[in-house]
């Protein structure tokens, strides 16, 4: 507390800083510092996070850990895909490779309705409503696993990033910004159009896709299974202190 205090007097009045081995929050006030009573959440902790990355000088340098409060993470494959992946188990593989190169525990599932299962189910019932859908940088993009499936669009300055760190928006491993996701605008699986539950990969074939553009994931856009599109892998479920350290 002592090297708080003495690090938040140089900080400008309005400052926030915040003790990570006491989870404690203080604002820099006039004759000192003052503890903010407040409960953190998930949302909070993301947003002090981003803070603390936008401007450094507005709290001490203590690490912020979004990682110990319960969040799903959406992230792309690092590189784009045709509608044939090997079946809904070739593309689960990927995610779950690709997520484990990178040291992160949890099981990632593709963004993507197969035969067996629409897309809404595949995350954990008891982490669809109170659970945030954060990007690989644990930046807010959903309130909830079950807003995606309501017409609900990403926040706005919020970008998807795939496993290797690229904004898929922006990077041009992927020319095209479709993502594929074989479902309707509700998550359920449209059997008319997910490349023969995603194991052809042929012109004459469709999957349902979306312009990743739009914020929105699940806009229906019926695209040929030869197109290269974004595939987007999902947590399933929380695990405590998701990455090592």
């Amino acid at each position: 507390y002592d090297t708080m205090a003495a690090t938040a007097r140089r900080q400008p009045e309005g400052s926030l800083v915040y003790v990570i081995d006491q989870t404690d929050l203080y604002v820099r006030v006039r004759d000192g510092v003052r503890q903010v009573q407040v409960k953190l959440n998930p949302l909070l902790c993301c947003f002090l996070k981003n803070l603390v990355s936008q401007n450094p000088l507005n709290l001490c340098e203590y690490s912020l850990r979004c990682d110990l409060f319960p969040q799903l993470h959406l992230i792309a494959l690092n590189s784009p895909q045709k509608g044939g992946m090997r079946g809904i188990s070739g593309a689960d593989f990927l995610c779950f490779s690709q997520a484990q190169a990178i040291g992160m525990k949890g099981t990632f599932r593709a963004f993507l309705s197969s035969k067996l299962e629409d897309l809404n189910s595949i995350v954990y019932n008891s982490n669809r409503e109170n659970v945030p859908i954060v990007n690989l940088k644990d930046e807010v993009l959903f309130d909830n696993w079950n807003r995606i499936f309501s017409d609900s669009r990403m926040r706005d300055n919020v970008s998807i990033y795939s496993f290797d760190g690229k904004d898929v928006l922006q990077d041009d491993t992927w020319p095209e910004k479709m993502m594929w996701h074989g479902s309707t605008s509700r998550g359920q699986r449209n059997v008319d159009n997910y490349c023969e539950a995603w194991r052809v990969g042929e012109r004459a074939l469709t999957g349902m896709a979306s312009p990743l553009q739009s914020r929105n994931l699940l806009q229906q856009s019926s695209s040929s299974c030869s197109s290269s599109y974004i595939v987007l892998c999902v947590e399933n479920s929380y695990i405590h202190d998701n990455r090592q350290r």
